[in-house]
């Protein structure tokens, strides 16, 4: 019981950005690192999420990601807003019955920071197990990436569990995000 408390309050500190421009935050970012999930287990380079406006007030996702072999996998998704008063928190889902997309299966898809000028982002779930760093070209400068590490720990997360991305023509060696500046 007190396990399941302090796992409570401890997402309970993880907080989106207070404003986004979620029209601004369309467009094609490039995963500098994750939390590595079962889910992109084929993934080894070149991953990329690219988001446009859909039909229903529903955000199109497309995450395209080069394999072992060095075919391509991509999957097709969708993502909403949970809260009209809070933008930065939405679900995503890549479940599609009968041409729909089924939210019963979704996740928390949060922005938890931003740069102001929307050339990079973090993005979390309340649990701390998920986590994404995304910027729009494949290559941060180290001013950028210590900025990214501090607002991930700033929200509670360890950085180590981040792991690079690698990127042709960006960082190539995987390897924990806390280590990006050594």
């Amino acid at each position: 019981m007190l396990a399941l408390l302090v796992a409570q309050a401890c997402a309970a500190d993880v907080k989106p950005v207070e404003k986004i421009d979620l029209e601004r935050y369309l467009g094609t970012w490039v995963e500098i690192a994750s939390i590595p999930q079962f889910f992109q287990r084929k993934c080894v380079r070149d991953t990329r999420a690219t988001y446009r406006a859909g039909e229903n007030a529903l955000i199109r996702i497309e995450n395209v990601c080069t394999r072992d072999d060095g075919t391509r996998e991509k999957v097709e998704g969708r993502a909403r807003r949970v809260d009209p008063d809070t933008p930065a928190k939405l679900e995503v889902t890549f479940t599609e019955l009968f041409g729909e997309y089924r939210f019963w299966v979704s996740g928390g898809y949060w922005v938890i920071a931003l740069d102001g000028n929307y050339q990079w982002a973090v993005v979390g779930h309340p649990s701390r197990r998920f986590g994404w760093v995304l910027a729009r070209d494949r290559r941060l400068s180290s001013v950028a990436l210590a900025e990214i590490i501090g607002r991930i720990k700033s929200q509670g997360y360890d950085a180590c569990e981040f792991v690079i991305t690698p990127q042709t023509g960006g960082l190539s060696v995987r390897r924990p995000l806390c280590e990006a500046l050594q």
